[in-house]
């Protein structure tokens, strides 16, 4: 059984947190590979539009690419339209693989809203990751884990790590004030964005 990870976003732009994220959750679910699988447009929240597909998916693969077990896949972008997870997973699954999904807190707490959440649940074990250092969630993440394995009959598992505790939005703003992002994006991806006069 081939264990895969499935790493979806807006990644504008992929950040270090992003990074720290993958690498955490490649070694704690025991993945074989890992996609990390940028959205053509996400259906929960508004993009960035200044940015468009094209160099999100090229900054993926400057900050992904020199890890081992990492793939940078255009497959939602060539899907066009809005990014549904469960037709990645669909895309995606086969009798032979184990998908893992991973989730930041946010998403997490909210995917019994995705579309189809039972077809999620039923072709992915979802695991979670927290960039946060909110205490006051703690109550929350545990209530909708028991709701989850009541309903869908999966525990979702959580990635442990330190968080990182940076954000795209965060980025994005560094960047319009010109002020120093070096610590909180890949230096390939900083390049990439001041030669293409992005988030400007």
């Amino acid at each position: 059984m081939t264990r895969i990870g499935i790493y979806g976003g807006t990644f504008s732009p992929p950040h270090n947190g992003h990074v720290q994220a993958a690498r955490a959750f490649m070694e704690q679910m025991w993945l074989d590979f890992l996609y990390v699988i940028p959205t053509a447009l996400p259906p929960h929240k508004e993009m960035e539009i200044s940015v468009d597909a094209s160099h999100r998916l090229e900054m993926c693969r400057l900050a992904f690419g020199g890890i081992e077990g990492i793939y940078v896949s255009d497959m939602e972008i060539r899907r066009g339209g809005r990014s549904y997870t469960v037709d990645t997973l669909k895309e995606l699954s086969g009798e032979d693989r184990r998908l893992f999904l991973l989730c930041g807190t946010d998403m997490m707490l909210t995917l019994d809203q995705w579309r189809s959440p039972e077809e999620i649940f039923r072709l992915s074990y979802p695991v979670y990751i927290r960039r946060e250092k909110d205490p006051s969630l703690d109550g929350r993440i545990i209530q909708k884990i028991g709701e989850y394995q009541q309903k869908y009959g999966k525990v979702v598992r959580r990635i442990v790590t330190d968080p990182l505790e940076i954000s795209s939005e965060c980025v994005r703003a560094t960047l319009r004030k010109n002020d120093d992002v070096s610590g909180m994006i890949p230096p390939l991806v900083e390049k990439y964005i001041r030669d293409n006069h992005l988030y400007v």
